[in-house]
């Protein structure tokens, strides 16, 4: 035989065994036959890559890794839908239709819990697929589409053009199975099914989409050249003709009919291989809905049902207190284990003392739970009606439940503090955020070494880190010899690092990266430092005409029209630098925190006039320099001077660039690109896909120049469709 011919009948035939095997589930042969006919094609596209064509099974994995996904222009709009709650909203939605048409058809399908996309076919050829995004503008992810088994390559009917729409998702059991590996590995675990899907599709590796084992519902037909449809069911089924794993559906006309299949769907949602989180209605007749046509933000003849936060009862069994690197003590609650929302609950966050008396909760309650943004789990409320007799209020201890040593109440703050110097607690968390990147930047000494270090006897203080060597630290758990020298290396290169790093890795309150550097250039050395005496210190902020001032909430420290002498460095609470119109409309230009100045820009330029105004956050406590002592140079004891000016220098060059990233962010042309631009910066700045935002709701709009409501709003979109996950100021990018 040809092997052209070979190589077609290969082709042809693993996708035919591959559409039986991942829609059909309903498998012909056995995997080592496939295994033994692939493994024969590769050698063949190996002798002949020439041959190689866009539907050969060998061509779902392996496509090149990419440094950031294209945009794609959908030829026809991913519409998003109204989404509705109760029964009396769908009847108002069917009641609008019928006005028009009084015998409408409706086809009542799942909502899949995924991330939508685009999958486009050129002659029968899939050529190219790209997520929703904002519905007009999606993202190209065509190599990790690929990978997808369910996705045909190649369609029967090779119609000029056709696009579909579906629903990427991971299904549950692979969800599970991911995360007990994941938890073997001492990875941290994926929060959803859905999240991890999201992240998987956006991975620039196509390969670790592949190894994630993603699967499709398809569920709309978005263009067909060359295909005539009345209906949309019709659609469907002519979709799953061609191979595609489409979603089921139920043809109904009554109003009662539909609803009792919404609460059949949301009886059985658990019996699917994937999450759903509602119901969709849509208008049957194709030509009935390009009649109703559609609103600037979704169809008029389609909604989604939105079925309420999955919430379990379950019993508190105890509350465990844990003890922070600084001492707070955070109170969590431990659950009797529930199924929630794709993953089993066994904690949930209690926040504080406040908190637990707010809601009244108590060890032995039966609590209603959630996750909130279906991530972090939360009590909602307590069953008092299921109290057990003689359960009593609960306090945190007042005394440390790890070393014994009192705790305090912070004076600004509902935070509980431990006071041991020596607490075990405090020390892993210490010793962990000593050796982390922002501090001494000490790689392999994660929290799970580091507690086996703690354990050991080996570790008490950081210094005793550099004592160790590559004999100490091979016995320790996955540490064999090669892991166990590089960390030892890691260690050593170390003492190289800058002066303020060491300073910032102490961990002493209130003293962050800018004090830390602040401090580093005065004094120089470390040995310098530690001797200063209180005197000496004071003689430095004398030196820089610094003087402590104090102001309560929303006061103005500064106002537009004034002159600035002095640079303000924060202590406590936080500030806005903000700028408003004669109308009084509002845009935040920065924040400031504890360890960070303000106003520097205008204090080093003599008889400038602010035209913005610093305004207290927070009750909030600063020390205001005098530029002049700083760029003139004492006398007497400031042996230093000219790095305190460096320091200065090194300060204006970060807010000049902030500012520039500030306008990057608001050159974008849309809300969701504003919001794409400032998240990935912040995501860039602190090396993780997990961070808080120093912004409200409202401080973020008028930051980035849109309206609160457009802001939040897109942000919900945004989560709906996976690219993010948040609660209040906590966001979680599924990149």
């Amino acid at each position: 035989m040809d092997y052209r011919e070979e190589m077609k009948r290969l082709r042809d035939t693993l996708n035919a065994h591959g559409y039986r095997y991942y829609v059909l589930d309903d498998p012909q042969i056995s995997d080592y036959e496939y295994d033994h006919m692939l493994r024969r094609l590769e050698d063949l596209e190996r002798e002949h890559p020439e041959e190689i064509t866009q539907d050969s099974p060998t061509q779902r994995v392996g496509g090149p890794i990419l440094t950031q996904f294209q945009e794609v222009e959908h030829p026809v709009p991913l519409e998003s839908l109204q989404d509705v709650f109760d029964g009396g909203e769908v009847e108002e939605f069917l009641t609008h239709i019928r006005e028009t048409f009084p015998d409408a058809e409706y086809s009542v399908e799942p909502k899949v819990d995924g991330l939508s996309v685009a999958l486009e076919y050129r002659d029968g050829v899939f050529v190219r697929g790209a997520t929703r995004g904002d519905g007009r503008i999606g993202e190209d992810v065509t190599e990790n589409l690929r990978t997808i088994r369910s996705i045909p390559m190649t369609l029967p009917e090779k119609l000029p053009r056709l696009i579909v729409r579906g629903e990427v998702y991971m299904a549950r059991s692979v969800f599970e199975e991911l995360n007990r590996q994941r938890e073997i590995e001492g990875k941290p675990l994926m929060a959803n099914p859905r999240n991890a899907a999201a992240g998987s599709l956006r991975q620039l590796d196509p390969k670790i989409a592949a190894r994630r084992r993603l699967d499709i519902a398809v569920f709309n037909l978005q263009l067909a050249e060359g295909r005539e449809f009345t209906t949309h069911t019709e659609t469907i089924d002519y979709l799953a003709s061609q191979q595609f794993k489409t979603i089921s559906y139920r043809r109904l006309r009554a109003g009662e009919e539909i609803m009792e299949e919404i609460r059949r769907l949301n009886d059985t949602r658990m019996e699917r291989p994937f999450d759903m989180d509602g119901a969709v209605i849509k208008l049957n007749s194709l030509s009935e809905r390009e009649t109703l046509g559609s609103t600037a933000k979704c169809p008029r003849w389609a909604i989604a049902y939105k079925y309420p936060p999955e919430q379990k009862e379950t019993v508190l069994r105890d509350i465990v207190v844990q003890v922070g690197r600084t001492g707070v003590l955070t109170p969590k609650a431990e659950l009797e284990p529930v199924r929630l929302a794709g993953t089993t609950v066994t904690f949930a966050t209690l926040h504080n003392q406040d908190y637990i008396t707010q809601k009244d909760i108590r060890i032995g309650d039966t609590v209603v739970v959630q996750k909130a943004g279906e991530i972090i789990p939360e009590i909602v409320s307590v069953v008092p009606g299921k109290r057990p007799a003689g359960a009593q209020p609960y306090y945190l201890p007042h005394t440390c439940p790890v070393c014994g040593a009192p705790v305090e109440r912070d004076e600004d703050g509902a935070a509980l503090r431990c006071t041991g110097a020596e607490c075990p607690a405090q020390r892993l968390r210490h010793l962990t955020h000593f050796a982390s990147r922002n501090a001494m930047d000490i790689d392999g000494l994660g929290p799970a070494v580091m507690n086996q270090l703690i354990e050991s006897g080996l570790v008490k203080t950081p210094a005793d880190l550099y004592d160790l060597t590559p004999a100490d630290l091979k016995p320790l758990e996955r540490m064999g010899d090669k892991s166990a020298a590089n960390a030892v290396a890691a260690i050593y290169q170390s003492r190289e690092n800058d002066l303020w790093r060491l300073i910032f890795a102490l961990g002493i309150r209130q003293v962050g990266e800018k004090a830390a550097k602040t401090l580093a250039a005065h004094f120089g050395t470390m040995d310098t430092l530690r001797s200063a005496t209180e005197e000496e210190l004071t003689a430095m902020l004398t030196c820089l005409g610094a003087e402590k001032r104090s102001f309560p909430k929303e006061a103005f420290l500064l106002r537009s029209g004034d002159t600035a002498e002095s640079i303000g460095l924060v202590l406590s609470g936080s500030v806005l630098v903000i700028q408003e119109d004669i109308w009084g409309n509002r845009n935040i230009l920065s924040k400031a925190g504890p360890g960070q100045t303000f106003a520097a820009a205008y204090a080093c330029a003599p008889g400038s006039v602010l035209n913005v105004s610093v305004v207290a956050e927070t009750p909030v406590t600063v020390l205001l320099m005098n530029v002049k002592r700083i760029l003139n140079v004492c006398p007497s004891a400031c042996t230093h001077h000219s790095r305190i000016i460096r320091n200065l220098l090194d300060e204006l060059a970060e807010k000049n660039l902030r500012l520039n990233e500030k306008l990057t962010h608001m050159g974008q042309r849309t809300t969701r690109a504003k919001l794409l631009s400032y998240f990935s910066a912040e995501s860039q700045r602190r090396d993780s896909y997990e961070f808080d935002i120093p912004f409200s709701r409202q401080q973020l709009a008028d930051y980035l120049g849109v309206e609160r409501s457009g802001l939040s709003m897109e942000l919900g979109k945004m989560r709906d469709e996976s690219l993010l996950d948040f609660h209040k100021s906590h966001f979680v990018l599924k990149v």
